[in-house]
């Protein structure tokens, strides 16, 4: 059984290259364009890995990442902070809330795909 990726991003130019390198890799990709989205797809999806954006429209990464730790039924799912914002206050606010892993845009797809492998076998 394939594992199932959420992919929360609102640039559909993004979500189209990521979804292509991950189903090639044999994963299952949801997605969903913003944060509201993203939610309900985590509790209807039952993903096995999330790949967060942070600039979302309707609901912030941040605020996703938090609703999603407090929760017990999702606080388990390895959750992968994507996003252009680099900067070191937003990396350590993303490992605060309980964020697996912190990875920038532009970005390496074989890292991106190990760093996934490291949480879902």
């Amino acid at each position: 059984m394939k594992k199932r990726i959420l992919l929360i991003e609102d640039e559909a130019d993004l979500v189209m290259t990521v979804r292509f390198r991950l189903e090639n890799a044999d994963y299952e990709v949801i997605a969903a364009a913003d944060g509201q989205e993203g939610l309900d797809r985590v509790r209807d999806g039952n993903p096995d890995l999330i790949l967060l954006d942070l600039m979302l429209p309707k609901v912030s990464g941040f605020n996703v990442l938090k609703t999603l730790k407090a929760d017990a039924r999702y606080s388990k799912i390895p959750v992968i902070i994507f996003t252009a914002r680099a900067q070191e206050a937003d990396k350590k606010i993303g490992e605060e809330l309980g964020a697996d892993a912190y990875i920038t845009k532009p970005f390496d797809a074989d890292m991106l795909l190990a760093k996934i492998r490291e949480f879902i076998k």
